[in-house]
Order: structure tokens, then sequence, then C-alpha cells
């Protein structure tokens, strides 16, 4: 079992390999399993490294399975545990609303270790979380792999991982019809709070579009290789991805509301850029 999360999940190996994967549950009338396979293939559109995912039942339950990215003398260290050798007080047992969490601090913590590259990885996660709505970029959802080589120790960005609070899979259809119909569906896009803050005296995040608004005017060379990112996402190309996921575990409805609301957010990033 994986007790690090707030959903029940727990790994293992398929017979006749050496690789772990993890099985995930999703919770209750929630699209957190579709979400997430949308989100892995989303980023594999815009070639951002990310974790390998699958839809996958277990004992009649939905879920998916995420491939394990650790090899044998390599770990993973979590955002929380990075800021907390470096930021004062910080609070690695808080995992939603942190205002210390914020963007500056995950950066200044990053180049040390992994350096600037890592920097760059982390804002193409950034315009991703943008592009598919993801809320939940908390400090225990990134993080940097750490690897033994002869007795040194190598770091570099972890793959982007935990995308499940994306897309509105925490709707349902009811909401989600009246969204579209009453042509909200850019309000739930601009309303929503991301895991990462701006300044630490916010009470709550920015939502996933905003930081990316303030983060490009604040470090517009450290987000030239994700504007280039963002060039392979079309509206045709998003579509064919949430069309490819079975009509058994995705509504109309919920199919609608995910490519309205990318369409949105991929031509408020486009402005960004501008």
């Amino acid at each position: 079992m994986e007790a690090l999360g707030s959903k029940p999940k727990f790994w293992y190996r398929p017979d006749g390999t050496d690789v772990d994967w993890l099985f995930k549950y999703a919770r209750e009338n929630t699209g957190e399993h579709w979400s997430e396979k949308i989100a892995a293939e989303v980023a594999g559109l815009m070639g951002i490294t990310h974790a390998e995912v699958e839809l996958a039942r277990f004992q009649e339950s939905k879920g998916i399975v995420a491939k394990s990215f650790t090899s044998p003398g390599s770990e993973l260290v979590h955002g929380n545990q990075i800021l907390s050798e470096v930021v004062s007080d910080y609070d690695v047992s808080v995992t939603v609303r942190y205002s210390k969490h914020t963007l500056d601090n995950i950066l200044l913590v990053i180049e040390p270790r992994a350096g600037e590259i890592a920097k760059h990885r982390f804002a193409e996660y950034l315009i991703l979380d943008a592009l598919i709505g993801n809320t939940d970029r908390h400090h225990e959802n990134w993080g940097l792999q750490r690897q033994n080589l002869g007795g040194d120790w190598s770091s570099f960005i972890a793959p982007s991982f935990d995308h499940a609070s994306s897309l509105g899979r925490e709707l349902l259809d009811e909401r989600r019809e009246r969204l579209l119909r009453e042509n909200r569906v850019g309000l739930y896009a601009e309303n929503g709070h991301g895991g990462i803050f701006w300044l630490e005296n916010e009470s709550r995040g920015a939502s996933p579009l905003e930081l990316v608004r303030r983060a490009v005017r604040e470090y517009p060379v450290l987000f030239q290789t994700s504007m280039r990112r963002l060039e392979r996402a079309n509206e045709d190309s998003l579509w064919e991805i949430v069309e490819r996921v079975p009509d058994d575990w995705m509504s109309d409805y919920a199919r609608e509301f995910a490519i309205v609301l990318m369409r949105y957010n991929l031509n408020k990033l486009r402005k960004a850029f501008r």
C-alpha cells in the first residue's frame, strides 16, 4: 500500500517484469481516472516529461495505473522535503492552501540542486497545469529525482505526475451541462485555486492560468521553451485524445466540458505569450 496522498492506492509488479506500477482508485462520482489519463496524453502531445498512465480496473473498481519512474539507485524527493531545507519554518505536513509554497520559493530551491534546465522543465509543468486546469500542484505533487552515480548524488527534475484534479473531474453532469449552456466554462477556469501561491501573504493559490500569466511577465526567459511546447497543442489533437477514452468511462457532457475548458485555456495561454 502507498500511504502518501489522500486516495487509496497500492503498488504492484506484473508477472514476468521488474517494473513497479501504482494502482490508484478513483473516488465515487468523479472522473479522476479519465482526467489523469487525458492529462498524461496531453503532456505527451506537448513533449513534456510525464508519468506513464493507463486506465485500469481492480476487482471491478475503476482507476488508473501509473508506471514508476524511479530506477535502482535513484529516489524521489518531494517538493516539501526540498523546501523545508531552505525556507524558514516550512511545514512539510501541510498539503493544501500552504502559502509558503510559492513559485519564487520553488525556483529558489530547484536551481542549486538540479540546475537551470530543471527550472525550465518546471515551467513546462505549469503550462500543462494551466491547459488542463490542474489545481493540485501542491508540494507533494512535484519533486526531484536523486541518483547515486559512483558514490556521488546527481539530481534532476522528476517527470510531472498526479494530474487527476483536472478537466472538471469533480463536477456532476448536471453542473457541466449548466456551465456549458450558460457559457461559464471560462469563469470556472479563472476561479480555480491552484496549489502554488504567488505571494506568501495570499489566502489562496492563484488559478493555474493566472499563475502562468504572472510568471510569464516575471520570468519571460524561463517560459520561452514552454511557449514552444504549447505550439504542439491544437483543438483537433486535444479532441482526439478526449475521444479515445471509452464511452463507459466518460460521459458526453464530461467530454464536451473537457474540450471546451482546454480550448478556453489554450486561447488564454497563447495571449499570455504575445
